[in-house]
């Protein structure tokens, strides 16, 4: 069989037997707008923990990382991980529980409606809904993008003669790392079509379902992943063995936060608060059947960040290690070379699992980083479908003019408008999963003071909470435009940073920081000078 057969057959079993599970999950389906969209607010702890847990791993969390711990080392894993593990679960308890608490008392089921009624304005919903929009498809689009470079990398061999499949390096030679492999639009298109079906026919139930198993498959296989890789990579008799040798493998400047300065290291900790505002983390927490299933996705969140977070990072930390350092593996067969060229990090996983395991093995291992990707793109398409049905459409036409039928079949056509553009947006030419990951976090984490300020601040009024989201979206469109102006090899998008001149000393700082800054200051000047929100309304958020 051709190189890569084996690896695409068990792809398509795996697409096949999910896409069973989503049309299955339809047969529950109960006929109601607010079942296809909170699957009628029955989700218990078990669930949410791993919808939740599923929807916020992507191919930033899998794909990205491992590419940038290549690059920068294993102090990323402290940069994103180990904090986002903490503040999830502090957004989770800070912000869900309240936020599930008002969807229930109120009937909410999107993040724009509970804005809308609290801040009494009708304007700040049709000033978020573009700008939830516009943030989100950069995060569809991580997880597009990288889930064709995965088929594409694990496939490659398939079909080295067809000139659709051939690719080529920097050189201009076949690259190893993907040539004959089944072209990423191509993947990324069957992709989009396999959670399109499933979301489009199961709805929240269907969703929460898929993301169940897909994260147990992807946890599962992640750790067989970490195993078969150290034992390829360090050639040594005991497991141990290996990760000693490797460890010893990694260059000092990977050991340690040696690239990352300790200002930037702490201002990644902003990062993780974009959770607290992603509309399709907002829409799982409404899906919650108590207070209580918050119990459980807080307690071990952190700890299903570390499974799939610590093999990844040491994966990409190991490889620039022992491709930098040859004569540490001593005896054996040469390693598989890398792509020739500047790599793209965005297939260093998918290269190492193709090189170091063998194609059944390699198939499943490619499955399971695929369910990662899945588990996050398809709770995004569903709450856009959700947010422009419920928040647009009915809110303006009146929800007694459209029946829950065709409240139903908007929300679907949405969805699918949403899948079609994202997919059209993947064919342009990203280098880094990981550069637009942390972008699109940091627009919705310079929102983030807007919930936080509406759930627990009284003197929040409209116009401040307006001028905060202004604030924001226009710092992030400067800063990136900014970004954009600096050449790829001197940082570009990546690695930009703001230069601010205090005095005689020049400071750096991340985006994310200005926006947030810019946000905060924006909202609390504006809402001290402005009327107070009317006490019958700050009596139903406030007791």
């Amino acid at each position: 069989m051709a190189p890569g057969s084996i690896q695409l057959v068990i792809i398509l079993g795996y697409l096949a037997l999910l896409l069973g599970l989503g049309l299955f999950s339809n047969r529950l389906f109960r006929g109601t707008k607010l079942d296809y969209q909170v699957a009628s607010h029955s989700i218990g702890p078990f669930l949410l923990l791993m919808s939740l847990f599923g929807t916020t791993m992507t191919a930033f969390a899998l794909v990205g990382s491992t590419g940038q711990s290549y690059r920068e080392g294993i102090g990323v894993y402290g940069m994103l991980a180990s904090s986002s593990g903490i503040v999830h679960s502090l957004c989770f308890f800070l912000v869900g529980v309240k936020v599930w608490s008002l969807a229930r008392r109120h009937g909410y089921t999107t993040q724009i409606g509970f804005f809308r009624d609290r801040l009494d304005n009708d304007f700040v919903g049709l000033l978020l809904f573009p700008i939830l929009v516009g943030l989100v498809v950069p995060y569809l689009l991580i997880g597009v993008i990288g889930s064709g470079a995965v088929i594409q990398a694990m496939t490659a061999g398939l079909a080295p003669d067809w000139s659709m499949f051939q690719t080529v390096g920097a050189d201009q030679a076949p690259d190893p790392a993907t040539n004959g492999g089944v072209p990423a639009w191509l993947g990324s298109l069957v992709i989009c079509l396999v959670v399109l079906i499933y979301v489009f026919y199961g709805g929240m139930r269907g969703t929460a379902w898929a993301n169940t198993f897909q994260t147990t498959v992807f946890m599962i296989l992640g750790v067989v992943t970490f195993v078969v890789i150290a034992n390829k990579l360090g050639r040594q008799e005991t497991f141990a063995e290996n990760l000693r040798v490797l460890g010893a493998a990694i260059p000092e400047s990977h050991a340690t936060r040696e690239q990352m300065s300790q200002s930037k290291f702490l201002m990644y900790l902003l990062i993780p608060l974009s959770v607290g505002m992603f509309p399709h983390v907002f829409q799982h927490w409404m899906t919650a059947k108590s207070g209580d299933s918050f119990k459980i996705p807080v307690v071990f969140h952190p700890l299903f960040i570390m499974i799939v977070w610590v093999p990844c990072i040491l994966v990409g930390a190991w490889t620039m290690g022992v491709y930098s350092n040859p004569e540490l593996q001593p005896g054996g067969p040469p390693l598989p070379m890398l792509p020739s060229g500047v790599v793209d990090s965005n297939k260093v996983l998918p290269f190492l699992v193709k090189t170091h395991t063998g194609p059944i093995l390699g198939g499943f291992l490619a499955a399971g980083i695929l369910a990662a990707i899945m588990s996050s793109l398809d709770s995004q398409f569903l709450c856009l479908g959700t947010i422009f049905n419920n928040d647009i459409v009915t809110h303006y036409l009146g929800k007694e003019k459209i029946s829950d039928e065709r409240q139903v079949l908007l929300t679907r056509l949405f969805i699918v408008a949403i899948v079609a553009v994202t997919y059209l947006l993947s064919l342009g030419n990203v280098r880094s999963v990981f550069a637009m990951g942390v972008w699109c976090f940091s627009g919705f984490t310079a929102l983030f003071p807007i919930v936080v300020a509406a759930l627990y601040w009284r003197g929040l009024t409209a116009a401040g909470a307006i001028c905060g989201i202004l604030a924001a979206i226009i710092s992030w469109l400067y800063l990136f435009y900014q970004g954009t102006q600096v050449p790829m090899d001197q940082g570009g998008l990546s690695g930009y940073m703001v230069r601010l001149s205090i005095g005689e000393q020049s400071v750096e700082i991340m985006p994310v920081v200005v926006m947030t800054v810019c946000s905060t200051v924006a909202m609390i000047a504006i809402s001290s000078v402005t009327p107070k929100p009317r006490d019958e309304v700050l009596a139903k958020y406030f007791d």
